[in-house]
């Protein structure tokens, strides 16, 4: 006997899915035509995805003209937090969905001046799962995992690092303190996604960060003529 609920929810989740890709190409193709350099940035929680994106902001901002919006399930303590960077920051507080979707980033960034932005990084809520399944129109995605939560990461959660083009570990001052194998590591990120390119750094102590901003600036290229983009 057909499962008509099933059927019921799978048409609806393809609906969703199907919508938000709609959304989707229309802010990637926006990103493209204002010159804007987008990336986001997917972990689970305590992962240090916002002190990563923290020393980001901070590293480019003399250089370039950046921006981020930060999503979470409630409170603006990470918006408060990357504040300190002093360039705009916007907050997405999602209520009870686990994710951000296109249209939360189209109505979050309003008549917000992206166009005058190098570039633009979106800190999705700490999952592994859920975003796996929703395309932002971002030109970059970044999966991030710590050192503390251990090597098999990417075997747990294939889907993400699929749709992932880069995997950061980050913590990598802890490395030893919790006798992380690096080795196994890569060796799972490689198992999930050949040839994926992988970054190690600690946010904390400087480690990997300049490779890391070196990567990213060669990607978006010339920054624009310096000025403040307003928030």
């Amino acid at each position: 006997m057909k499962d008509h609920k099933k059927t019921r929810l799978v048409e609806v989740r393809t609906k969703i899915l199907k919508e938000n890709d709609v959304v989707a190409r229309a802010l990637r193709q926006r990103f493209e035509d204002e010159g804007v350099y987008v990336v986001s940035l997917v972990s689970s929680p305590g992962a240090g995805k916002t002190m990563f994106l923290e020393q980001t902001l901070m590293r480019l901002r003399d250089q370039y003209r950046v921006a981020a919006l930060v999503g979470d399930l409630a409170t603006e303590n990470d918006a408060q937090r990357l504040a300190r960077t002093e360039v705009p920051i916007r907050q997405i507080c999602t209520g009870t969905v686990c994710h951000l979707e296109a249209e939360m980033v189209r109505s979050a960034l309003g008549e917000w001046a992206t166009q005058e932005l190098d570039f633009l990084f979106l800190e999705n809520v700490g999952n592994l799962v859920c975003p796996a399944s929703y395309d932002l129109g971002e030109a970059l995605r970044l999966v991030l995992c710590s050192v503390t939560e251990g090597e098999d990461k990417p075997l747990k959660y294939p889907t993400i690092f699929n749709t992932a083009d880069i995997a950061v570990i980050t913590k990598m001052d802890l490395a030893d303190v919790v006798e992380f194998d690096r080795a196994v590591a890569h060796h799972s990120v490689q198992s999930v996604r050949p040839g994926m390119p992988v970054l190690e750094v600690s946010a904390k102590t400087g480690t990997g960060m300049d490779a890391w901003i070196a990567a990213l600036s060669s990607r978006r290229g010339t920054p624009r003529a310096c000025g403040v983009v307003k928030s």
